[in-house]
């Protein structure tokens, strides 16, 4: 079994560099992650998508935040504008909450796929608070873990059914988060009853997604480390909820984390995280990810192939359709 780099990393522009080429050929990421900087158009993107996937030679999944509202790579006026999901939430109401999030994300699946993309880093399982900072507010489907969990499940679904693959975050739970976890470290206060009982316990209910990626945020109860780099948190992850898939970093590079980026990649991986996410495109940083984390271990590579396993082609649908469907629901 070939055991990949484990690490994603993005590029800097809108095509790929002479000197990415070569390091993307020599250090075979396992997949790569898209931004905003990288797109301009739907021909552009999918010419991108080819030449990542033609730097390694193989079929390398390629990811990007597509979550709708504020965090939303891919815009208008070439795709869909979503309003924040938490608004959406709202305006479906109870009754057709889920059904209007399997909607969303099965057409953004079409869109992605159309420009060769097939991951995406959502659902979100993060339980929102009254003191959930505004980063990350809106972003959450709601305060209740039962409803939190149903939409989430019901995106992932959305998501499959096109042939993307979802990326569950934050894991172990963001919600509590009272900073912004880009420019600085949260630190979370809950007891570990009080966890376990909201915030792990959506995660645990959705462990059999294919992939997931980390929140940068220390929970007092459990250790001083962030989830990212520690091993406690690391083992709750894999034990008590119960996750088994592919473990990704959230993006290394965040202020959230202390020491450089190849301090911060070891620790990841010592830690017990399957990949490091690196999202900046800087050169000189990606190469000290590759050289810190090296190459994916056995079991890594084993959670890998079985994501990837889970990358089935697209279910046959009628967007149009749908997209009425998910106009009514919000009307209605």
């Amino acid at each position: 079994m070939a055991q990949r780099g484990a690490y994603i990393l993005g590029c800097v522009g809108q095509s790929l560099t002479p000197d990415e080429r070569a390091f993307f050929r020599a250090a075979d990421p396992w997949g790569f992650i898209l931004f905003a900087r990288n797109i301009a158009d739907p021909e552009q993107l999918k010419r991108l998508t080819g030449q990542l996937r033609e730097a390694v030679g193989r079929n390398a999944m390629i990811t990007i935040d597509q979550e709708g509202g504020r965090v939303q790579r891919m815009r208008a006026p070439h795709w869909r504008e979503w309003m924040p999901p938490l608004d959406q939430m709202r305006a479906a109401g109870p009754a057709h909450a889920a059904r209007a999030m399997y909607l969303r994300y099965r057409i953004i699946a079409a869109e992605l796929l159309g420009v060769g993309i097939d991951s995406n880093c959502a659902p979100m399982a993060d339980v929102a608070t009254s003191e959930t900072h505004p980063f990350l507010q809106n972003r959450c489907y709601g305060d209740d873990t039962a409803i939190v969990v149903g939409a989430a499940q019901a995106a992932s679904r959305g998501l499959l059914d096109g042939g993307v693959l979802p990326v569950l975050k934050h894991m172990p739970g963001h919600g509590r988060a009272t900073v912004d976890s880009h420019k600085d470290l949260p630190r979370v206060s809950a007891t570990a009853r009080s966890l376990r009982a909201t915030d792990f316990a959506a995660f645990r209910a959705l462990n059999d997604l294919p992939m997931a990626m980390t929140a940068h945020i220390v929970f007092e109860a459990f250790d001083s480390k962030p989830a990212t780099t520690s091993m406690i948190m690391q083992q709750l992850i894999r034990e008590e909820i119960g996750f088994g898939g592919l473990l990704m970093t959230d993006d290394i590079s965040m202020q959230a984390l202390s020491g450089t980026v190849a301090e911060r990649s070891a620790a990841a991986i010592r830690a017990g995280c399957d990949v490091v996410l690196h999202c900046n495109g800087v050169l000189d940083e990606m190469h000290a990810v590759a050289d810190a984390a090296g190459q994916m271990s056995l079991t890594s590579a084993l959670r890998a192939k079985a994501a990837l396993a889970m990358r089935t082609p697209a279910q046959s649908v009628d967007i149009a359709a749908l997209e009425a469907e998910f106009e009514e629901l919000l009307t209605a």
